[in-house]
């Protein structure tokens, strides 16, 4: 027993013997030569080690900054300039102003002058004539009662001159028209406050009838006589009003104050009257919105804009603008806004358009208050004061 463990033993023995050298003849074999060496062009570039020169190659033309594309794609993009402040301009003088318009306002209105003074110088003046003297008038939207009292008084001063020479007739006519005119009316736009405020304007009237355009000449109208203006963009329901009004103020350099579209006309006032008042501003004008729909939703609008800018100071004016060529339209319109608000002063817009100056006489009678400016143009200073001499010159002429 002992013989065969003794056997075993012997046997495992020789069997490692053998796999050792087996396994050492194995490692000591040599390697097979390695294949020649070709670039792979697939393989990433070494890691550059310390002490590498990192310059680029110097037969590889170099790049401006330019030319070298960013991570992702982006690209340098210059910053764009900013845009010029848009000039300041020098509104034309006021004084005169509609002297200088006179031959804009003959054209339009030589048919009035022209055929009264005509029918004035037939040699007999009978009832026909006069019938034909008040359609002239009533044509150009005198009003029946200003036509029936301009009518009596030139029928009766033309009975006791007697004679009626064209120099004459001229000069009659002249001075019953200045009178119907109501020339002692005060016709300055109140923009001086008695108090230590801004002087305040607000502006009324329909849309469509040129309001926010006269607001933004009126501005022009005032800095020519050098005064310093803040406008109130209060009309937030036409689209574009603000962007209008800013337009003009900016021309002149006036600061314009405004607030979303649809928001609170009342609210907006409120700011442009604040701001004036910390700015040192001689006048503040502000634009009404002018919708038509309800006299009650017009009238709490309104009313709620005067009361809120009266918690700064009193309004000094209210303006109402109004269309010439809608001739008795604009009277009714003119009802409307009396009722409202109480108006100061008229602006007629688009005379120049229009043969119907006559309704400078009816809306003077309708209201009770004086036209004091007129606009005879598209023009930036195409709004005048009114001078009711320099009206009737241009109605009938030299």
């Amino acid at each position: 027993m002992e013989i065969v463990i003794l056997a075993v033993v012997i046997a495992v023995v020789v069997i490692g013997a053998l796999g050792g050298l087996v396994v050492g003849s194995r490692r000591k074999k040599p390697l097979p030569p390695a294949p020649p060496t070709t670039p792979d062009i697939t393989a990433p570039p070494a890691e550059p080690h310390v002490g590498d020169e990192a310059e680029t190659p110097r037969e590889e033309p170099r790049r401006t900054i330019e030319e070298v594309d960013l991570p992702g794609g982006a690209t340098v993009v210059e910053e764009a300039p900013a845009p010029p402040a848009p000039a300041i301009e020098v509104p034309e003088p006021t004084a005169g102003r509609l002297v200088r318009l006179r031959a804009r306002l003959s054209r339009s209105q030589n048919a009035l002058g022209k055929g009264l003074l005509t029918l004035l110088s037939r040699e007999h003046l009978d009832e026909d004539t006069w019938e034909e003297i008040e359609d002239t008038l009533l044509t150009a939207d005198v009003g029946v009662q200003p036509t029936q009292e301009l009518v009596e008084r030139l029928r009766e001063r033309v009975r006791v001159l007697g004679t009626r020479t064209p120099q004459e007739l001229r000069t009659l006519l002249r001075e019953e028209l200045l009178t119907i005119l109501v020339p002692e009316f005060d016709r300055t736009v109140k923009t001086d406050s008695n108090l230590d405020t801004p002087g305040i304007v607000m502006v009324v009237g329909v849309n469509g009838t040129g309001k926010t355009t006269t607001t933004g000449k009126l501005a022009r109208v005032l800095v020519a006589d050098g005064r310093s203006v803040v406008l109130g963009a209060a009309d937030t329901f036409r689209a574009a009003a603000a962007d209008q009004l800013q337009t003009w103020g900016e021309r002149v350099g006036a600061r314009t104050v405004r607030g979303p579209e649809g928001g609170d006309p009342a609210s907006i006032a409120f700011d442009a009257v604040k701001e004036g008042i910390e700015a040192g501003a001689d006048v503040v004008l502000i634009d009404t919105a002018g919708r038509l729909h309800t006299k009650t939703g017009l009238m709490d609008e309104l009313g709620k804009v005067k009361r809120v800018v009266e918690k700064h100071a009193p309004l000094d004016e209210v303006l109402l603008v109004l269309d010439a060529t809608t001739g008795q339209n604009g009277l009714v319109q003119a009802r409307v806004f009396a009722e409202v608000v109480d108006i100061s002063g008229i602006v007629l817009t688009k005379l120049d358009g229009t043969a119907k100056g006559g309704i400078v006489i009816a809306v003077q009678r309708e209201l009770g208050v004086p036209v004091k400016l007129i606009g005879l143009g598209e023009g930036a200073d195409d709004l005048a004061p009114f001078e009711p001499e320099a009206f009737v010159d241009a109605l009938i002429g030299d």
